[in-house]
Parts: C-alpha cells; sequence; structure tokens
C-alpha cells in the first residue's frame, strides 16, 4: 500500500459499506422492488419453490435465483423489506470481495483495494443497493465466475471448476443467457490477446460447459413444470406459452431486437450508455472512459495488459447493450466490477500532462457537484427533521479538513475527496430524501390501512398490475381484477379494491357505481421531478390512490 495510506483507504471502504448498507429498511418507492419481494412472498402464501405468481396470476418475466435468495431471507427473517434487501447486500460484499481478489490477482493490493472502493462507491452501485432489483445478485455471480475462469485457464483445479460453473449459472438463472457475453467473452478476449486459443479446446473448458448447464437444470425444471406443461393458462395474454422458449429466446434476444412479448415502443439509442455512465458510473465514469483509451491504445502497439478479462468482457457486454433497442440504465451495473478493474491503475499510476489534468478535473468537479446538489435538494426538500443530514454534515467535514489535508499526494488526494462527495451525497439520499419520496407513495399508506384490525376478512384486489408496493405491503393476498372487468364484476361481500387516480378518471367516465372508501396523496413518479423536490411546488406533482368498494 502506497506510503502507509492502507488507514484511509479502509476508513473509505467502511464507510462505503454503511451507506450502502444505510437504506436497507427504507421504504419501497419504486415499483419493481414491490414487485419483486411480492413475488418472492407470494412463494411463501403458495408454498411453492418454483411457480412465480402475482396477484395470484402466473407470472413470466425474470428467471428463479433472486426470488430464491428472497424467499429463503423470507423463511429466516419473516416478510420484511430489510429481509427483501439483505441477501442482495450479501452479494454486493461478495462482489467486492471478488473484485478485491481480482484485481489483487493480476495487479497488486492497492488496485485491488481501489477497484473495491470504485465499486462500493459508484452512484449506480449505491442507489440499486437500496432500490433493489437483480444487479447486486449479478455483479457478484459475473466477477465470481471470471475470477474462477482466470485461476482455471492458469491451472485445472476441481474447486475452480466447481465455483466458476456454479456461479455462470446462477447468474444465468438471475438475468438470462445473455450474461455468458460477459462470462465467456472474458476468457475469449484473454485467449485471443495472449496467442492461447487453441486452448479453448482442453477438456477443462468442456467440463465447465456442461458443469454450468448441470447447474442450470432447475431453472429449466421450473419454467417447463409451470408453463410448459400448461398451456392452457394465460401468459402475455395468450395461450401456450413455453416458459423455456421465454427464456432461452424472448427474454434475450426478442428484447434484443424490440420484438419479443415484453419491449419497448422505442428504437434504442447507440450512445445511450456513453451519457448514461457519466452518472451512473460517477464519479469515476471520465477516468474509465481515459483508461479505455489507454487500454486500447497499448493493445493496437501490441504492448502487453496485465490482463485483457475485464476489458474484453466489459467493452463486449457495453456494446451489446449499445446496439440493443431494450436499454435501461441499470443494465451496465453488472459489468461495473469490470470498470472499477480497468479504472483503479489510472486512479494513482504516473501520467502524462492531459491524464494528469483529467484525472485531477474530473473527480473534483464531481466532488463539487455532489456536494453541492445535496445542499441545494436538501435546501429546497425542506425535509422534516435534520438529525441525519447534521450527521451527514459532520462526517463531511471531518473528511474534508482532517483526513484529505493529510493526504499529501494530490492524486490520492483527489481520490478521497471524490469518494467522500459520493457518499456524502448518497448517505443523504438513503437516510433523508428516500424517507420524503416514500412518505407521499399512497400505496404504502392504502396498504397500512387497509391491515388495520377492522379489515380483517376482507377480499382485497387491485385494478392494475403495477400497484406491487401495496401487494407487498398488505398482510393479506391481492386478488386482481382488470379495470375493464370491474363493471359487471360481483365481488364476495366486504371486498375492498386499490385504484389510481387514472383508473377512478375512466371509471367516472364510463359511469360505473363505486364508492369511496379512502384517499391518500400519491407522488406518480419515479423519476425525481424537480417539482417534487422543491417543497413549494410538490403539490402540483402529486395525485392520489384510493380504496374504493361497490
Amino acid at each position: 500500500m502506497e506510503d502507509g495510506y492502507k488507514p484511509y483507504f479502509i476508513l473509505l471502504f467502511v464507510l462505503a459499506l454503511v451507506v450502502n448498507f444505510a437504506g436497507i429498511d427504507q421504504r419501497f418507492f419504486t415499483d419493481d422492488p414491490g414487485l419483486y419481494a411480492s413475488i418472492s412472498k407470494n412463494l411463501l402464501y403458495h408454498k411453492s419453490f418454483f411457480d412465480l405468481f402475482t396477484y395470484d396470476q402466473n407470472w413470466l418475466d425474470k428467471p428463479h435465483f433472486p426470488f430464491w435468495m428472497t424467499l429463503l431471507s423470507f423463511k429466516i427473517f419473516g416478510v420484511s423489506v430489510w429481509a427483501y434487501r439483505l441477501p442482495a447486500l450479501i452479494f454486493f460484499l461478495i462482489c467486492l470481495r471478488y473484485t478485491f481478489l481480482f484485481g489483487k490477482k493480476f495487479h497488486n493490493e492497492q488496485i485491488a483495494w481501489l477497484a473495491a472502493i470504485i465499486v462500493a462507491t459508484s452512484q449506480h452501485v449505491i442507489m440499486l443497493n437500496t432500490d433493489v432489483r437483480a444487479e447486486p445478485y449479478l455483479m457478484a455471480l459475473v466477477i465470481g465466475s471470471i475470477y474462477h475462469i482466470s485461476c482455471l485457464e492458469e491451472r485445472f483445479s476441481y474447486i475452480d471448476l466447481l465455483l466458476g460453473a456454479l456461479l455462470t449459472a446462477c447468474a444465468i438463472i438471475t438475468k438470462g443467457i445473455f450474461v455468458i457475453v460477459a462470462i465467456y467473452g472474458a476468457l475469449f478476449g484473454q485467449l485471443f490477446f495472449k496467442k492461447n486459443l487453441k486452448s479453448i479446446f482442453q477438456l477443462k473448458w468442456g467440463l465447465l460447459l456442461l458443469l454450468t448447464l448441470i447447474f442450470t437444470l432447475p431453472e429449466f425444471y421450473a419454467l417447463y413444470t409451470q408453463f410448459d406443461q400448461h398451456p392452457e393458462i394465460t401468459v402475455f395474454n395468450r395461450h401456450g406459452v413455453s416458459g423455456i422458449r421465454w427464456f432461452l429466446w424472448d427474454s434475450q434476444f426478442g428484447r434484443f431486437v424490440n420484438n419479443g412479448p415484453i419491449s419497448q415502443k422505442k428504437s434504442g439509442d447507440i450512445i445511450f450508455y456513453l451519457h448514461t455512465l457519466l452518472w451512473a458510473f460517477a464519479p469515476w465514469c471520465l477516468l474509465f472512459y481515459y483508461a479505455v483509451y489507454k487500454n486500447i491504445r497499448r493493445i493496437i502497439s501490441k504492448r502487453q495488459l496485465a490482463e485483457y478479462y475485464s476489458i474484453s468482457g466489459g467493452l463486449l457486454l457495453l456494446t451489446l447493450f449499445s446496439l440493443s433497442k431494450f436499454q435501461l440504465p441499470f443494465y451496465t451495473n453488472t459489468i461495473f466490477p469490470l470498470f472499477a478493474i480497468i479504472t483503479a491503475p489510472y486512479c494513482f499510476k504516473p501520467l502524462k500532462r492531459f491524464g494528469i489534468v483529467l484525472r485531477q478535473m474530473s473527480l473534483y468537479l464531481y466532488a463539487a457537484a455532489f456536494i453541492i446538489i445535496t445542499f441545494a435538494i436538501n435546501y429546497f426538500a425542506k425535509p422534516e427533521g435534520i438529525i441525519f443530514f447534521m450527521l451527514d454534515c459532520v462526517v463531511l467535514a471531518a473528511g474534508l479538513f482532517i483526513v484529505v489535508p493529510k493526504i499529501r499526494k494530490p492524486h490520492l488526494r483527489a481520490f478521497f475527496l471524490a469518494c467522500i462527495a459520493v457518499l456524502f451525497a448518497n448517505f443523504y439520499l438513503n437516510a433523508v430524501f428516500y424517507n420524503v419520496m416514500a412518505d407521499y407513495n399512497g400505496q404504502i399508506k392504502a396498504a397500512n390501512y387497509v391491515n388495520i384490525d377492522s379489515f380483517n376478512g376482507y377480499h382485497l384486489y387491485s385494478l392494475k398490475f403495477e400497484n406491487n408496493i401495496f401487494q407487498f405491503y398488505s398482510k393479506r393476498p391481492i386478488d386482481y381484477i382488470p379495470l375493464d372487468s370491474f363493471k359487471n364484476f360481483n365481488p364476495p361481500p366486504h371486498s375492498i379494491f386499490y385504484a389510481r387516480k387514472l383508473s377512478i378518471d375512466i371509471l367516472n367516465q364510463q359511469h360505473v357505481p363505486f364508492k369511496i372508501l379512502s384517499s391518500f396523496p400519491n407522488y406518480p413518479q419515479e423519476n425525481i421531478l424537480p417539482a417534487f423536490v422543491n417543497a413549494a411546488t410538490r403539490e402540483t406533482v402529486l395525485d392520489s390512490v384510493y380504496l374504493i368498494t361497490k
């Protein structure tokens, strides 16, 4: 570790863990985590391990691995938001461990520390450790697979063979077969640039493929028994849907060309991820672009890199995402550990004048932006209580005026300052601002309303599939009645329906009779609009959600 700076790296790492775990018990404020948590909860209700349901309807969109991990957590700790996030955060820790091991294996301990800290302080990583989807699992599984495959490439080991295959299979049954582009692409790139492609025909790689297939079989079994064996069930508004075909084709290549059963209505933008990374991989993005440029120049000039796994796997999957017509910001989180390993050496190594200026200016600009934006949000949002914000400010001040001045080397000082700024901003989001968003989530208040004892025995329904936070927070199963069927639906006695403002407007336009039991203010967006941040204009972007009866 450079000049005795190891205690500072450890301090940063600990602070990063605190910030990443600070949102573990935060109430849901976006729909996807509510959906995934509800599906895992329904596994308990249905006493099922293989069949996925939402609103008592068969559900086919994502593979099973994250739901199995959440189900295990729910069985041990009970159903709660923190029990939903806990397994994802455990996999986040596994990701950091494998990032460190990979960095140390091919570089040195300092780069290993830097790479792990870069992952833990990347903006979208911290956000998705609170707004949990599948990405924390994928980051661990992809970098873990590549690490064990890199060990297997050097020497045969049964442990590396088994773990490489197991982690690859778990990655596949987390998000689909596209993840092998990063995993096997990393291996192919390493062998290609090392001029050792002929070794791809060695028996160990055949065994790796075979074991990966074997470890993937539970997913095929689950899909077959729920869907292929029951062509009579309705999925995507049609019968005879094959779960296995969906897994192998529609969920992957169908999305890639935007013609699957779940697709966006707009074409992809080939530079979408280039500008998305400016905030998603902040504060490291500009330095990452510079590192990629330098590595590609070294490859072209036939100068050897320490390893080719990270740049091959990372850029291949980034290219695939960029060419896809189905693009979402969080997709690239999967390969952030590879990006961190590419970037880490350029955080401290000697650079030419342009590189030095870029490194210093980009990190200082990001640091200033994070600090200024956080204070601006707090000024306009006017959240209740200031304890966590004051604590956040104290830690920031200690970092700026006590720790940073002790770091004599300019490049490490810029690194530490950027880390402290992004951790300051994200602790504020996790501990303060997300609370504001959750306070204006009408689904939580509606669920708390029907959870009181006087509504025990009532039948609960939702008029839309999207109301998943209501589904999760309700202590009883929620059934689904399409809005178009509400008029002619004859509910059992004591029935309550959850409806959003748009559904109420449609029912009123159609003159469908109903009674409003209660209503709750609601922020209907997942994007954080400036008008919502500003307490003075917040009311202008709110609507209401309703509990109604017939």
